[in-house]
């Protein structure tokens, strides 16, 4: 068997069903792995070894709770946790204990998952980095702004993360560190006590090293009847985008023709003109700026000071955008929508790369989100699967984005996908 923190939240969580696993090894095979790596990683932004032994055992002498019973499940410091500070990446909340988990906390903790702590999240999740590395090779950005909980995820501390995306954060920082990351169709997994940037952008999404555990956490988070992703049974249309907008590096390029070449022979290609999605892609800096403007109204107004000079540049960027702007900004997105719409009746899914290329090196910035901030603005679901390795030898993804409120049908595409190139990278 393999061992404990190297297995999928699917294989992990079937092992401890049929009795071959308990909960409490698990717990402590990723305890070892943080202890091991944290000091290089620095996912963490708080952690409770004790806490997470206890919930281990006590469900290792209960009935099964739920989907995720005895997973651990890393949570991103922008999401409110009871049992923890929630501190979203800035010293004006260093002390900040809210009274109530957030929703999602609450439902995953509801069907048996085990909350070791929170993980490093930029400011406020917009740019300014925390500490972590990239668990590939510590001298490049792990991505952001769900830096601590993607790195967390690929280095084997724990199977699955929650993350949040308002821009490229989720989809980015999964293929900067190479695994799966998944974003919701916008407004589908509840957001109450995750701290608003943009409220018409934020989507809550995971991270995991399988699409099939994915499945379990949107499961778990949306309400929907749990079952096993099934098969495909007719050839998937994917189309592949172009767009004016997105500057892909060579090895970004690449990535996506390996991927094609793996998959013309059972798969439906064309060409697809993005164009629609550059609308939205504009649309959403404005809307992103606009709403950033209004939800930290409070922090910039009271603790200017403690702001980094990214963000306060970005609210000071979205204090001066006209209302008549805004609104023209989501009409404009509104209408991209009702066109991809059209574009979605011919194809199943649509392939980009995930991100510009690899990881940059560096901490100072977490990499451009310039292939994600069109899609987020389009309320689209998007994953991002594992493509290789650039020149530096640092990860790279493919990103697939699927219709609105089809995401289980996209995770389906995008297991059929991953099961054909994984193995040759």
């Amino acid at each position: 068997m393999q061992s404990p923190e190297s297995m999928t939240a699917l294989c992990a969580v079937t092992a401890i069903e049929h009795g071959a696993l308990t909960c409490e090894a698990l717990a402590r095979a990723c305890l070892a792995r943080i202890a091991a790596r944290e000091p290089i990683v620095h996912a963490w932004r708080e952690l409770d070894a004790q806490r997470m032994l206890v919930r281990a055992r006590d469900l290792d002498r209960g009935p099964r709770v739920g989907l995720l019973h005895g997973l651990p499940v890393a949570i991103k410091d922008i999401i409110s946790t009871a049992d923890f500070p929630t501190r979203y990446g800035s010293s004006i909340y260093a002390d900040h204990h809210p009274p109530a988990h957030a929703a999602c906390v609450s439902l995953i903790e509801g069907q048996g998952a085990i909350i070791p702590g929170k993980t490093v999240t930029t400011e406020f999740a917009y740019f300014q980095p925390g500490p972590t590395t990239n668990p590939v090779n510590p001298s490049h950005t792990p991505g952001g702004s769900s830096s601590g909980s993607a790195a967390a995820v690929a280095d084997f501390m724990v199977p699955l993360a929650l993350g949040t995306q308002t821009a490229g954060s989720v989809i980015r920082p999964a293929a900067f560190c190479g695994i799966v990351g998944y974003k919701a169709t916008y407004g589908r997994l509840n957001l109450t006590g995750i701290k608003p940037f943009a409220p018409s952008l934020d989507t809550l999404g995971c991270f995991a090293r399988d699409v099939d555990d994915v499945e379990l956490v949107r499961s778990a988070l949306s309400g929907d009847e749990y079952r096993p992703l099934p098969s495909l049974t007719t050839r998937p249309r994917i189309g592949v985008c172009r767009s004016t907008k997105w500057v892909a590096e060579s090895d970004a390029e690449r990535a996506v023709r390996d991927a094609l070449a793996l998959l013309r022979n059972d798969a439906d290609v064309r060409e697809f003109d993005a164009s629609c999605i550059d609308a939205a892609t504009d649309a959403q800096a404005i809307v992103m700026a606009f709403e950033a403007a209004q939800s930290l109204h409070y922090e910039y107004r009271v603790h200017r000071d403690a702001l980094s000079a990214r963000l306060a540049e970005l609210i000071e960027t979205g204090r001066r955008i006209r209302w008549a702007d805004y609104i023209a900004a989501i009409d404009a997105a509104r209408g991209a929508r009702r066109s991809l719409r059209a574009a979605f009746e011919s194809h199943d899914v649509l392939l980009s790369p995930s991100a510009p290329g690899e990881a940059p090196k560096g901490l100072e910035a977490t990499g451009d989100p310039i292939f994600n901030r069109g899609v987020t603005m389009l309320g689209l679901p998007a994953v991002t699967l594992p493509a290789g390795v650039g020149e530096h030898e640092m990860p790279l993804g493919v990103q697939l984005i699927g219709r609105e409120d089809c995401d289980r049908e996209l995770l389906s595409i995008a297991r059929w996908i991953h099961a054909r190139t994984r193995s040759a990278y």
